[in-house]
């Protein structure tokens, strides 16, 4: 679980893409929870994209569900 933890967190970036502002800490951890922030100097929406289970090449539960 460790691991884990550790690659979301290098997923974060550490600054806005679009201005170059420098995100706290507080809005680093928020960032990987929620995985969208505003900045707060220009107002850009920062989105992580989520890799579903689907794309790591894990079983997909929705089309086993479906078929059942």
């Amino acid at each position: 679980m460790i691991a884990d933890n550790s690659s979301n967190r290098q997923e974060v970036p550490d600054a806005c893409p679009h201005c170059g502002n420098k995100l706290s800490p507080w809005q680093q951890v928020l960032l990987a929870t929620d995985r969208a922030l505003v900045c707060k100097k220009c107002w850009y929406r920062i989105i992580l994209d989520v890799i579903s289970e689907s794309k790591k090449g894990g079983p997909e539960k929705s089309k086993d569900k479906e078929h059942n």
